[in-house]
């Protein structure tokens, strides 16, 4: 294949890159966005094959990859919960970024002293993100699949053994560059795989997602890198993408918990001891029956819906569109509030009501829905726990001090529908379970909404 004709038609994949992100910046879009990344990375693959310097050499173990790859890759896409999506894309990102190292250091061994010093240095970020960005993830996968503590991982003078870390993998990156040696090269991916580690354990369960979107960007920039080495312009095209994108999404992410990217990462060595929570669980609460709830929501004007992580794990958004429905037949206001990182991703919620149909028209974000909580009736909580909880503005010192939260408290009536009550991902307790006007429906949250909706049918 001619030059010419190869570098257009990578143009025509990194233009299908570009479209991608445009389509996924809205719900109405994103599958077609979705569709359109996947055939930019398609024509990507295939592509290779067709680069001169790659024609015929090394097919046996490129083909053999690919199929591996799609052996693994299309089942667990296929298969995977959407309460478990956030995990996947933990684990897909730190592969993509290790395997941006390992080829980074495969082509080093390979052009040897010949390398230049400008891609010497390429190869150094490549492989120290790479790494970064590989065993950051498999811990933010690890706590997100509970295999591990969602609590903050601290110990004493943790501040000061990740800096010395991070010197050493400074220190070592000098020496990659002045030796251009093998053996410096392995000691630099093995600090900065365990810096990576050191880099995600303080991070509390809530604060995941927002690391996870961070090491996505690190994985982005290492295949910007990588592609630098390799000579490969659509790499750098879709590495600086995902970069750019990545860095953009962890700003706004933390934002919506309204703490710095500092604070994220390190708040959990300064942050004040919080007191058990085992005496409150024997406080009184209110608990209600499906009847009771339905009554609540029969003679209601306004009803806000927010829904959280426990509306995803019990598959309930078909039913819960069932109880709008029913209340809007009724002549009942019927609002859905979002919280920007309601449940483990950012969309997660908006996906989950997109795939019960539920208008778009509905869902409310977070700064319109609130002004609305005082006319607002009754607000229905359905396994959401930390995006409502006001901690986030009366205990400092708490693990989710200072995020904005959706204001149910200001409704006239809150039902919360949760299976136990066992603390939010957080693992601090919410308040508003003990106030008055609050009422608690136990049990599954499909099971739960499908004993209300019967109860509204008959009155």
């Amino acid at each position: 294949m001619s030059p010419f004709i190869y570098d257009l038609i990578g143009l025509l994949a990194g233009v299908c890159f570009i479209l991608s992100l445009k389509g996924l910046s809205h719900p109405r879009t994103a599958r077609r966005g979705n569709l359109l990344g996947a055939t930019g990375a398609a024509i990507a693959t295939v592509l290779v094959f067709f680069r001169s310097e790659n024609e015929g050499k090394n097919l046996i173990w490129i083909i053999g990859a690919i199929i591996v790859g799609v052996i693994i890759g299309v089942p667990a896409a296929r298969k995977v919960q959407m309460t478990a999506m956030p995990q996947l894309v933990a684990l897909f990102n730190g592969v993509g970024g290790g395997a941006a190292a390992l080829v980074a250091i495969v082509e080093y061994m390979k052009l040897g002293s010949s390398a230049s010093i400008a891609v010497v240095i390429a190869t150094v970020f490549t492989v120290v993100v790479g790494c970064v960005s590989f065993s950051g993830s498999i811990i933010t996968f690890l706590k997100l699949q509970e295999l591990m503590t969602t609590a903050p991982v601290v110990y004493p003078g943790g501040r000061a053994v990740i800096a010395g870390t991070l010197v050493g993998v400074i220190g070592v990156s000098g020496w990659v560059i002045a030796e251009m040696g093998t053996t410096p090269l392995i000691i630099l991916a093995a600090l900065s795989l365990l810096f990576g580690v050191l880099f995600v354990l303080p991070v509390g369960g809530a604060d995941v997602p927002i690391v996870i979107s961070l090491l996505n960007a690190f994985t982005g920039l290492t295949v910007a890198a990588s592609g630098y080495v390799l000579d490969a312009t659509l790499l750098i095209i879709a590495g600086t993408l995902v970069g750019a994108s990545g860095t953009i999404l962890t700003r706004l992410m933390a934002e919506a918990m309204g703490r710095s990217l500092f604070g994220t990462l390190f708040g959990a060595f300064t942050a004040k001891p919080q007191s058990a929570s085992g005496a409150a669980e024997t406080r009184p609460v209110k608990s209600g029956t499906p009847d009771d709830v339905a009554i609540l929501l029969n003679y209601a004007r306004r009803v806000v819906i927010v829904p959280g992580f426990g509306l995803a794990v019990a598959q309930a958004q078909h039913t819960v569109r069932e109880l709008a429905d029913l209340l809007a037949a009724k002549g009942i206001d019927v609002a859905y509030g979002i919280h920007p990182v309601a449940g483990r991703m950012p969309g997660h919620m908006n996906v989950l009501l997109a795939e019960a149909n539920v208008p778009y028209e509905q869902l409310s974000e977070m700064d319109e829905v609130n002004p609305t909580f005082p006319q607002t009736d009754v607000a229905l909580i359905i396994g959401a726990n930390d995006v409502v909880n006001p901690a986030a503005k009366t205990t400092p010192g708490c693990p989710i001090y200072g995020m904005p939260i959706l204001d149910v408290s200001q409704a006239g009536n809150v039902i919360f529908l949760k299976r136990s009550m066992r603390p939010g991902f957080a693992g601090i307790e919410n308040e508003l379970l003990y106030d008055p006007k609050t009422t608690l429906l136990f049990g599954d949250a499909k099971a739960s909404l499908t004993k209300v909706v019967s109860a509204l049918k008959v009155l």
